[in-house]
């Protein structure tokens, strides 16, 4: 029996989502959903707190499955069952939390019927592949009152969370600008190869899902699906949402831009198979600073020698962060510092377990948890804004009341996407 609550440990605890506070000697019982790549490394770190188990892998490629399930079975762990279909596992009452680890057009049915079958979810980042489904979630996740983590591991870092508390300090004085930026070889995309015959044991039109159909093509699946607007949304809802979050964090930002507009174009890998612009920057104003992002596929170079980065700059310093250390530039130079030095502060690189052991001491004692809906809701609305802007080739302005875009008619028709039948979306 749970210590002092006296709900039987047999008992799943998604039968008392949100009801309250569990012991430590209460087993918590997960199912992956996408089991590859950051869908896996999530479910590694998640095994490693005490009292989680396994006992549902989900994925559409055989081969994922059982070079996954063997993996699990190497480290002496029970063999979990293989399924191909989310809503089977959904129907599981043994499982309180699914991990969601799909493609970014994948994120919002599993996760919605999810909080709907009362489980908890952890879902990786962005929240979803477009601004409507990112809305449905939020309003669902509070209608069940469900506990949702957000992959934004960086909300569960030590050396960003004193970061953020320097900027919130007033030290840097007025901050003017928040700058991010980020150069990646992999944003160039591959070179393009023929449509080919579907692997074996891939079933290609449940991972399509709400997806359009088209012939299976290796560039638009593992690995860089995210170049396709169809699947994801680039740099800037990979890489965009966890370093516009920090941005949002520090200055405590609540609400969409006042406006966004971006430009760029695939201007150095044309002869790519690329959807998305290898080189962006956006422009967003915020209330009395603004905000701009930078990204350039096919580089790995930087301001600061730091090929991606986040940047604060107040009028008597510029603090910049990365995943490695934050730093501090005061102005006014060695004669006449504005501020005092500051010692580099490097990271431990224990971000992500952290983020996972918080989102099990949230469903275990009611922790509050580090990077919730609402937090990966406004992250994604931002990089999205991003990429409609340039996309619509107009500023775009956006009114979270109405949930439109208000500026642009081209713009407004692309916050919700068009479903594939059977697949509709969810209201």
């Amino acid at each position: 029996m749970s210590a002092g609550l006296g709900i039987s440990a047999s008992l799943p605890l998604s039968a008392f989502a949100g009801s309250g506070i569990l012991g430590a000697n209460d087993k918590i019982t997960v199912a992956l959903i996408g089991a590859r790549n950051m869908g896996w490394y999530n479910l590694t770190d998640l095994l490693k707190q005490e009292n989680v188990v396994c006992k549902i892998l989900c994925d559409v490629d055989d081969k994922v499955l059982n070079d996954k399930a063997a993996e699990l079975v190497e480290q002496g762990l029970k063999k979990p069952i293989l399924e191909k279909d989310y809503r089977k596992v959904l129907e599981d009452k043994d499982i309180d939390a699914v991990i969601i680890g799909t493609p970014d057009h994948w994120h919002c049915l599993p996760a919605v019927e999810a909080c709907e079958a009362g489980k908890h979810v952890y879902v990786e980042k962005p929240l979803a592949n477009s601004i409507a489904e990112s809305n449905v979630m939020l309003d669902v996740a509070r209608r069940n009152k469900s506990l949702v983590q957000v992959g934004q591991q960086q909300r569960s870092g030590a050396h960003w969370k004193s970061a953020m508390e320097f900027v919130k300090s007033g030290k840097l004085g007025t901050i003017r600008q928040v700058k991010y930026w980020a150069n990646f070889n992999y944003g160039s995309g591959n070179k393009p190869v023929p449509d080919s015959d579907v692997p074996e044991g891939l079933d290609y039109e449940r991972w399509l899902g709400p997806a359009p159909r088209r012939p299976f093509n290796k560039n638009r699946f593992h690995g860089s699906w995210r170049m396709f607007r169809d699947y994801g949304g680039g740099l800037m809802t990979d890489w965009g949402v966890h370093l516009i979050d920090m941005g949002l964090w520090a200055m405590d930002v609540k609400s969409a831009p006042l406006s966004v507009r971006a430009v760029g174009g695939n201007y150095a890998n044309s002869d790519r198979a690329l959807e998305m612009p290898d080189t962006l920057s956006v422009l967003y104003e915020m209330e009395g600073y603004t905000m701009s992002w930078e990204h350039n596929g096919g580089i790995q170079s930087g301001p600061y020698g730091q090929n991606y980065g986040v940047l604060f700059m107040g009028t008597n310093g510029t603090l910049v962060a990365d995943r490695d250390k934050w730093r501090i530039f005061p102005e006014g130079g060695d004669e006449n510092p504005r501020m005092e030095g500051v010692e580099e502060h490097k990271s431990n690189h224990q971000s992500h377990i952290n983020h996972c052991e918080n989102f099990v001491r949230a469903i275990r004692y009611g922790d509050a948890l580090n990077a919730d809906i609402e937090i990966g809701h406004r992250a994604a609305l931002y990089a999205h804004l991003g990429n409609i802007s340039y996309w619509a080739d107009d500023k775009v302005v956006y009114d979270e009341k109405s949930r439109k875009i208000t500026s642009s008619i081209k713009a407004d028709a692309m916050v919700t996407p068009a479903y594939r039948l059977p697949w509709e979306f969810p209201v």
